[in-house]
């Protein structure tokens, strides 16, 4: 799943450009694809597990994908008490935290919904970098697409009807999780910004972080259940190994090779893959103002990222 950031999730270092076989754009595609879909096996595999117990196994899983990425490419993990108090951080407002709340609202809205709201990320990361990023400046066409994003917003939960049908803590739940990676950036961009450490280093180091919180939340607030039903093991599975684990190796690739404006751009696909998989495959319910209200949040978040003197 995708932030406001421009390319990642994980904090990184400066990228090489490697030779890809692959073309760009089908790897673009495929990102696209799995993060979309990340919000059903999220659904799936609340059905028969815990929230915190998905999350700690959709962490445990994308950790042992990026261990076994930086074996093959003989990484270590970074070093430095410094480093690894940071990378707690990052790794609780940019993983534990979001993939919990995220869990947890999809108990009680649908996945589609929470494709949509996790669109919203460019819009608080709009608001808060005005704030908190003093080369950060706002433009007009930004401001109008913070302004139109979250009209968007008000569309797709219905505001005119009084929010009538929807959850609101689930709700809540989801932006909230939204909100959290743009916090976790900012965070990132004032404490690891130059740091010599690989990329992959760094994010198996978040990773593993972040798996470790969950590992000490868990059993605190759940029982190991009785039965492993395969299905939504299997999406957890899923979720972890390659919306987590693979994703990430494949974004960092798409940032090295075509920068991290255009590798931002499968923000902006997510939200339509989640909800026709939502819908196709869930079942789920879809009236006009969810994908009327997506495009005018989509819109907006889009005119959030366009810079002082840049063309859209």
């Amino acid at each position: 799943m995708t932030t406001a950031a421009s390319a990642t999730r994980t904090p990184s270092a400066a990228l090489p450009r490697p030779r890809r076989t692959v073309d760009w754009r089908v790897r673009f595609a495929v990102l696209s694809l799995i993060w979309g879909f990340s919000f059903l096996l999220i659904k799936v595999g609340t059905e028969r597990y815990a929230p915190f117990q998905v999350t700690l196994g959709r962490l445990a899983f994308g950790t042992a994908v990026l261990a076994a990425a930086m074996a093959v490419r003989r990484e270590r993990l970074p070093r430095g008490a410094r480093t690894w108090a940071h990378l707690t951080v990052a790794a609780f407002l940019l993983n534990a935290l979001p993939f919990s709340l995220f869990a947890y609202a999809e108990l009680t809205i649908p996945s589609t919904l929470a494709g949509i709201c996790n669109a919203t990320s460019p819009l608080w990361g709009m608001a808060l970098s005005l704030v908190a990023l003093s080369e950060d400046r706002p433009t007009r066409v930004r401001v109008a697409g913070l302004g139109l994003g979250f009209l968007g917003v008000l569309t797709v939960l219905g505001a005119w009807q009084g929010f009538a049908g929807l959850d609101a803590g689930g709700t809540a739940m989801a932006l909230l999780a939204s909100l959290s990676y743009p916090v976790g950036w900012i965070y990132v961009r004032r404490t690891l910004a130059g740091c010599s450490h690989s990329h992959l280093s760094l994010t198996g180091a978040q990773l593993l972080l972040a798996t470790v919180q969950l590992a000490v939340v868990t059993p605190l607030f759940t029982t190991l259940p009785a039965t492993f039903p395969v299905a939504p093991l299997l999406a957890v599975a899923a979720l972890g190994a390659l919306g987590t684990g693979f994703a990430v190796l494949l974004q960092y690739g798409l940032v090295a090779e075509v920068g991290p404006t255009t590798a931002q751009m499968v923000t902006y696909f997510i939200p339509v893959i989640a909800t026709a998989a939502g819908v196709l495959l869930l079942g789920e319910s879809l009236t006009w103002s969810t994908p009327v209200g997506a495009v005018i949040v989509l819109a907006g978040a889009a005119l959030t990222q366009v810079r002082r003197g840049e063309r859209s």
